[in-house]
């Protein structure tokens, strides 16, 4: 380098030194100050805050997740195996009385719910160990999505500040995610019910709330009882890949569009060629579906309906989504 520049160079670098990232406490210091405008309870801020943690697994989680090379194939057998089949059956059989209550208040069917509590957390049995609170504040320091956690935490003040949770149980997985269905803090603020009418919406560990609030967030997002959630089907040879929504859409605005250019009724999909798995034809009803190829050509196909786009509000993952609805009809297969 030309010693003019070189002296120039560190002389700016002097100048104008790089900032230090602020270490946990600091940043912590700074979610505590934001607490007190607020407006929280002090007693509730020192709790919390007295509790707070940097939790470095929960980075190494989040920056370490799996480049998952992996078809709907080897997915399915591993998520809606013989034993979550068998065990969602039989919670199925046994919470028969509580499901028509839910059902009959939020018009979605049993199976579903059973379907989604078995993926999300194992029918309760793994909710997560970590502290919610801390976990939301590490990833927020993190800062690759400080926005979003950083709103998440304030989301879990909420939920600490109306009583439905005590912090020392609020734990969850190492994104946050809580309870028995996995809600995200501001899911819960949204959907979460206190189906019973103790006070508390507990979906850690009050049964009744678990259903109901997952009940709940299907029905306010466009839940339609008098359908499923969609069926494999066999396409002719040389069927046209335009007609699909491509796997890998951008966004959620992107993929919503997609679905509306791309969808059908059955009977237009029927002449096109599309048929049941069996080549039996399409059943004859006016619903309309949209082609979802979770694989990509070459993969299986399945229409979908309404239901699913509902399912992908959820999680927007087909493999998911596919998975729910595929454990859902094996449910109803057992009945």
């Amino acid at each position: 380098m030309i010693p003019w520049i070189q002296a120039t160079a560190l002389s700016l670098l002097l100048a104008f030194p790089v900032l230090a990232k602020p270490s946990f406490s600091e940043y912590a210091e700074g979610l505590r100050q934001e607490a007190v405008e607020r407006g929280y309870d002090p007693a509730l801020i020192e709790q919390v805050f007295t509790s707070l943690q940097f939790h470095e697994r929960v980075v190494t989680a989040d920056r370490n997740q799996p480049e998952r090379v992996e078809t709907l194939d080897t997915y399915l057998p591993k998520r809606v195996s013989e034993t979550r089949i068998r065990m969602a059956r039989e919670r199925y059989q046994r919470y028969q009385e509580q499901l028509k209550e839910v059902e009959a208040r939020y018009g979605v069917q049993g199976r579903f719910i059973i379907a989604l509590w078995g993926l999300e957390s194992s029918f309760g049995r793994f909710m997560g160990n970590h502290s919610v609170p801390s976990s939301l504040a590490t990833l927020a320091y993190e800062g690759r999505r400080e926005a979003f956690f950083r709103s998440e935490f304030f989301h879990a003040m909420d939920i600490l500040a109306a009583g439905h949770i005590e912090l020392d149980d609020m734990k969850g997985s190492w994104a946050g995610a809580m309870g028995q269905s996995q809600f995200m803090p501001s899911s819960f603020l949204s959907y979460a019910q206190d189906f019973d009418g103790d006070g508390r919406k507990d979906i850690w560990g009050n049964q009744m709330d678990v259903f109901a609030s997952i009940a709940n967030y299907l029905k306010r997002l466009g839940w339609d009882n008098s359908q499923t959630w969609g069926r494999e089907v066999k396409l002719p040879e040389n069927f046209s890949m335009d007609y699909a929504i491509p796997r890998g859409t951008p966004n959620r605005a992107a993929w919503l569009r997609e679905w509306a250019r791309t969808e059908r009724t059955l009977a237009e999909w029927q002449q096109l060629g599309v048929r049941r798995l069996d080549g039996r034809d399409l059943p004859e009803r006016d619903i309309k579906a949209a082609l979802i190829l979770p694989d990509n050509e070459g993969g299986r196909a399945y229409l979908a309906y309404d239901n699913y786009k509902t399912l992908m509000h959820w999680n927007r993952s087909y493999y998911f989504v596919t998975s729910v609805g595929y454990l859902a009809d094996l449910i109803a297969a057992g009945e």
